[in-house]
């Protein structure tokens, strides 16, 4: 059997569009939502008769990290003007702040009050 010569195909096949069919048409533009720096609270100490200087200067420096300097600055401004920041974190951080330091006091037996707010 002798194979027969196929014959060219009668129209040639299409062409790629040589220039971009998108051109000229307008895009439009998704604008995505910024995100949001989130909310900062404040831990605040609460200046109270019984609960004393040293608790408090070791609550700061256990739970919140701070240097002896820094707690001891911390408790005499919450001794002297009723009440002091202890730091700025977001929500759920401020709110397991205050929950640790809360827990920490009734195991020592001090009434000490501690809050956060939004800054």
């Amino acid at each position: 059997m002798m194979a027969t010569p196929m014959s060219p195909p009668s129209t040639p096949p299409p062409r790629p569009p040589t220039t971009d069919p998108r051109k000229g048409e307008d895009t439009d533009v998704l604008e995505r939502p910024k995100s949001a720096t989130p909310r900062l609270y404040k831990v605040i100490f609460h200046n109270d008769d019984y609960t004393t200087q040293e608790f408090v200067v070791h609550v700061l420096k256990t739970v919140f990290h701070k240097t002896e300097t820094e707690a001891t600055f911390i408790m005499l401004t919450v001794h002297r003007k009723g009440s002091g920041v202890a730091g700025v974190y977001t929500r759920d951080i401020a709110e397991t702040k205050v929950q640790q330091v809360t827990e920490l006091a009734r195991e020592y037996g001090m009434p000490l009050l501690v809050t956060s707010e939004p800054e």
